[in-house]
């Protein structure tokens, strides 16, 4: 049995969270994001920790669901999150154009991909690609 829910968010300094109903807001250094909260789930915040409640036993997959998406929130606001890829196969390579990435992956032509804002893209070698944001 899983009590994930249970486990209080430590909310570090810089980061602003703003309880409304069915939305928690968190405001950090890295940006703004808005997650959605369950019915039947509330949270309360009291000295730098969040703390997700449910109304009923009814609630409690959706406790613990609740409680991680909060939590990545706040990860992503504050440190933020960076993903790491491996291209592997022969004549497999990715490329930076402008706001694109071209990558050659064995078919009869190039698959271009426009970065979003907000996201940072390094291609460090042919084959490996750092995706931050």
């Amino acid at each position: 049995m899983s009590r994930i829910g249970r486990k209080p968010i430590p909310v570090p300094a810089g980061v602003k969270i703003a309880i409304e109903s069915g939305k928690i807001d968190v405001q950090g250094p890295k940006g703004k994001l808005c997650v959605p909260v369950p019915q039947g789930i509330s949270f309360e915040q009291k000295d730098g920790v969040l703390t997700a409640l449910r109304a009923t036993e009814d609630h409690r997959a959706l406790h613990g669901l609740a409680r991680a998406l909060v939590a990545n929130a706040v990860l992503g606001v504050t440190s933020g999150f960076k993903k790491e890829l491996d291209i592997v196969g022969v004549g497999y390579r990715a490329e930076l154009k402008g706001k694109m990435v071209s990558f050659a992956l064995g078919k009869s032509h190039a698959i271009e991909f426009p970065i979003p804002e907000g996201i940072q893209v390094a291609v460090e070698k042919q084959t490996h690609v750092v995706v931050s944001g």
